[in-house]
């Protein structure tokens, strides 16, 4: 009997500890290392879309308060999951972006507002 109550105590005590989610990318990337990565050359490091490429393709001025206060969270998620090509011409992100990253993303851009 104490072997089992040892036991239980035993494996009581393992499941409170994190198992790491095999699911999970081991290389998950932070919405700063995205943004550098896929909308620096259009947006520029600062949001503000002064870059020439940005220029060239009517890239949005992310920094813009009005824009912010015009568009929503599921905006932005659309446009880079599926691009837009409307005034401008962005390309579409979903098939090198994962929704949990174009979620950090939304929420990245948002702290850009000036």
């Amino acid at each position: 009997m104490q072997i089992y109550a040892l036991v239980l105590l035993t494996l009581a005590g393992l499941s409170s500890f994190a198992i790491a989610d095999p699911a999970a990318p081991s290389n998950a990337r932070t919405a700063g290392q995205l943004f550098r990565r896929y909308c620096v050359s259009c947006h520029g490091n600062d949001g503000k879309a002064k870059t020439s490429k940005g220029r060239f393709s009517h890239a949005r001025d992310l920094t813009d308060p009005q824009w912010h206060a015009d568009v929503s969270d599921e905006r932005i998620f659309n446009s880079i999951m599926n691009g837009r090509d409307t005034g401008g011409n962005m390309p579409a992100f979903g098939n090198k972006i994962n929704e949990k990253e174009i979620d950090s993303l939304v929420t990245f851009v948002r702290g850009l507002k000036g």
